[in-house]
């Protein structure tokens, strides 16, 4: 049984030999009938370059996959400095000679690897660990437990094209066991799930230079190869729609303008208030000045006005003693007494005149300057809107207690007015009384000369005693006035002494009040300013971020040789060498002798 089986399955596979290899022999054949023959062509060529970093990220091996788009079967030449090159499409081989490096291809798509030696990445990469605040080598990790950190720098590599350092961003990805990695940290990065691991993710735009950073808990340490991808930053970016941004900046500015201009009318008032303070402060300091020299002079009027009120009184009391019993040099002295005192009083109605002038002058300049301060009235909601401007607090408060202030003062006046306007009516009418004293004086002077003349004593000293009798009297209570008066220029000129204090102080305030407001000013000038093509800034540094990370205009470029031409892509895929621990080796199990054809044949009729 078993000899019929042998031989019939013989039999078999002696019918099915035949045609075996005549199937081979076809496809021999009409593999040599598609060779293409002559000169290929190509429309597109990508470079992939793989490169291999040791765990510090010093650079160790590198190859690149080379893949063309066929337009024109045959042959093609390409160029790179290759240590060894490797058709990975078909069979054929390839030819290099020095850079040059020849193949023949026979389909759509033709793939071939080359490797490089001593060819610098664009990038210079380092990478540092520390375990527990110390710096350790990466050989003495595995295993470890306890605080890591990770530190991945990125520099430009001196030496190397600067096209793809310009134009390419790095993608730079760990994956960390979320068995061996715990409370994961990588600020400017980002972290993520990916299955059983945690994935860090950092991204370096062109032209930069950074450096990251990863912490965690790590126990029984080891780590996967750091990956890094470097690809064009070739996407275009659209500029966003800014209508509604710089609307809003116009309306800041607009803002900014107004508030500008509101500080502006504030401190053109402040200045009209500082110099109505300051006229305010000129008129009280004359009218103070004024009264005080009443006042100092009001003791000497009250002891001239007593003095002659002592000699009318002595005067009367001794014509009408006297009677007949005068002579007539008495008499003579008499008239004389009475010349005199009608001059005394004319230096007193002098004086008043002069004081009621002076005091006119300076009630008035007070009047005008209490008058020069704005009658405007700041609101609350005015105050509160400049200190929410912006504007200096400092500023603010000072401008804010110096109008109060100033309507403080100006109410006040406006209060007491009255008194300070009847002082100068009060000081003409004491003027024309003594004016009026004095005339009545001459006129019994002038009477009792004109009756000496003509010898008519009796008649004389009866009109004398009546005419002194009534002087003595009426001034009698002028002089009780005019002590009221002195008394109350006295009150009124210690009262005003302590009001020109509060002037004065009024006037050093708005002096800085002004000097505030000038500064919070050029402030708000220099703000609205530096605002007032605000949405044109903004547009502006839009546009340079776009034209900074754009670079849509990159034209590819060969990373082997500048001699390739029509390089539509160039990638980089690098990878540092993992961390590991070391693995125990184990007994290999004895490999069988490889069988032959014939061996595997036989086997099957066993």
């Amino acid at each position: 049984m078993k000899f019929k089986r042998i031989t019939a399955m013989f039999m078999t596979f002696l019918l099915v030999l035949p045609s075996f290899l005549v199937s081979a022999e076809k496809g021999e054949s009409s593999s040599e009938e598609k060779k293409p023959q002559g000169e290929g062509t190509y429309a597109e060529k990508h470079e992939v370059v793989y490169a291999t970093l040791s765990a510090t990220g010093n650079q160790e091996e590198m190859y690149v996959v080379n893949n063309f788009k066929i337009e024109d079967q045959g042959t093609i030449i390409d160029h790179g400095a290759y240590t060894k090159v490797e058709n990975l499409t078909d069979l054929e081989e390839i030819k290099q000679e020095n850079s040059k490096v020849k193949f023949t291809a026979a389909s759509d798509q033709f793939y071939y690897q080359g490797n490089l030696k001593d060819k610098p990445l664009p990038w210079d990469i380092g990478i540092s660990y520390s375990l527990d605040g110390k710096r350790v080598a990466s050989d003495d990790l595995p295993g470890k437990d306890g605080e890591l950190e990770i530190q991945i720098d990125t520099a430009k590599k001196e030496g190397a094209p600067e096209a793809f350092f310009n134009n390419y961003l790095l993608q730079i990805t760990l994956k960390l066991d979320s068995k061996i990695y715990e409370n994961i940290e990588a600020p400017g990065g980002s972290v993520a799930n990916a299955g059983k691991n945690r994935q860090v993710t950092f991204t370096v735009m062109p032209e930069k230079e950074e450096s990251f950073t990863v912490n965690a808990d790590v126990t029984d340490m080891e780590m996967n190869g750091i990956e890094i991808a470097a690809i064009p930053s070739s996407m275009s970016f659209d500029a966003p729609d800014a209508d509604t941004m710089t609307g809003d900046m116009k309306s800041l500015s607009d803002a900014t303008a107004e508030i500008n201009k509101g500080v502006g009318e504030l401190k053109n008032g402040i200045a009209e208030l500082n110099n109505g303070a300051a006229e305010l402060q000129n008129g009280s300091a004359q009218y103070k000045n004024g009264i005080n020299e009443l006042n100092n002079g009001s003791s000497e009027l009250v002891n001239g006005s007593a003095s002659i009120k002592s000699s009318l009184q002595q005067m009367s009391e001794s014509v009408n003693g006297g009677s007949s019993d005068m002579n007539l040099g008495e008499l003579k002295q008499m008239v004389e007494g009475l010349r005199q005192l009608a001059g005394g009083l004319k230096e007193t109605e002098t004086g008043l005149t002069d004081l009621k002038n002076q005091y006119s002058q300076a009630n008035q300049a007070l009047a005008q300057a209490i008058e020069s301060i704005p009658a405007s009235e700041i609101s609350d909601a005015d105050i509160q809107a400049l200190k929410e401007s912006g504007a200096n607090q400092e500023v603010v408060n000072k401008l804010v207690a110096s109008h109060q202030a100033a309507q403080g003062a100006k109410a006040t006046y406006n209060q007491v007015s009255g008194a300070f306007q009847a002082v100068t009516p009060a000081l003409e009418q004491s003027a024309a009384a003594l004016g009026e004293m004095r005339a009545n004086v001459n006129t019994m002077a002038d009477g009792l000369s004109s009756s000496l003349e003509n010898m008519n004593v009796d008649d004389s000293m009866k009109q004398l005693q009546e005419g002194l009798q009534q002087l003595s009297s009426n001034y009698s209570n002028f002089h009780a006035g005019l002590t009221e008066y002195t008394g109350g220029v006295s009150e009124l000129a210690g009262s005003y002494n302590e009001l020109h204090g509060g002037i004065a102080g009024l006037a050093n305030g708005t002096a800085e009040l002004e000097n505030g407001a000038a500064e919070l000013h050029e402030g708000t000038s220099e703000l609205a300013d530096s605002t007032s093509d605000l949405p044109g800034q903004m547009q502006g540094e839009i546009d340079q971020m776009i034209s900074e990370y754009d670079k849509s205009g990159f034209e590819p470029v060969s990373f082997v040789s500048s001699e390739n031409k029509k390089v539509t892509s160039v990638q980089f895929v690098i990878k540092t060498e993992a961390i590991k621990k070391e693995e125990k080796a184990q007994e290999e199990p004895e490999q069988e002798e490889e069988k032959g054809f014939w061996d595997r044949l036989l086997a099957l009729f066993n």
